[in-house]
């Protein structure tokens, strides 16, 4: 690989670091080609672009994006053999590598960089999971901000049949 084709798969990476702002570093190494298939397909299916790079190339797309001193902390993992999982949703590919762990001990989670906060090691997966994504925590803040109304709605249309069937007991006594 030349000088011009590092440079092309740096700017690449880096480009990608910016679009999904979300990316984990894994290691998919000892594995078969089926298997790194059946992981790409599986990727692809969950909306995670995965990408392997050589870890000099990821390192200088890390230093190169404007927040590269916040993921300062994922150089240390970059050893061995590495392949990128960008996404939209931080906890997408956590999942995705939890399910997959079910049949095979691979990929491992090296590092994970989520909003610019760092996760290094595999034994942040159980936290990268339950992570909420933005979505879901917009859906949260709906159905919290929803529930009361749908409590005073409720009340009233419950309430309103009991007032209106004593005033109406109320007039036949009168009547």
């Amino acid at each position: 690989m030349n000088r011009e084709e590092k440079h092309e798969v740096v700017s690449d990476l880096q480009q990608q670091m910016q679009e999904y702002g979300n990316f984990y570093v894994t290691d998919t190494s000892s594995l078969s080609v089926d298997q790194v298939n059946n992981i790409r397909r599986k990727c692809y299916e969950s909306g995670i672009v995965m990408k392997v790079a050589k870890n000099t190339l990821i390192r200088k797309a890390i230093e190169g994006l404007e927040n590269g001193s916040d993921a300062a902390e994922i150089y240390p993992a970059l050893k061995g053999s590495s392949s990128l999982w960008f996404s939209k949703t931080g906890n997408g590919p956590a999942k995705l590598i939890k399910a997959l762990r079910k049949t095979s001990d691979k990929p491992v989670l090296k590092a994970a960089f989520i909003d610019s906060t760092v996760f290094v090691g595999d034994n942040q997966l159980d936290t990268l999971v339950s992570l909420k994504s933005r979505e879901e925590l917009i859906g949260d803040i709906v159905g919290l901000l929803q529930s009361p109304a749908k409590n005073v709605i409720s009340a009233l249309k419950s309430g309103g049949g009991k007032i209106a069937g004593i005033v109406k007991t109320l007039q036949e006594r009168e009547g």
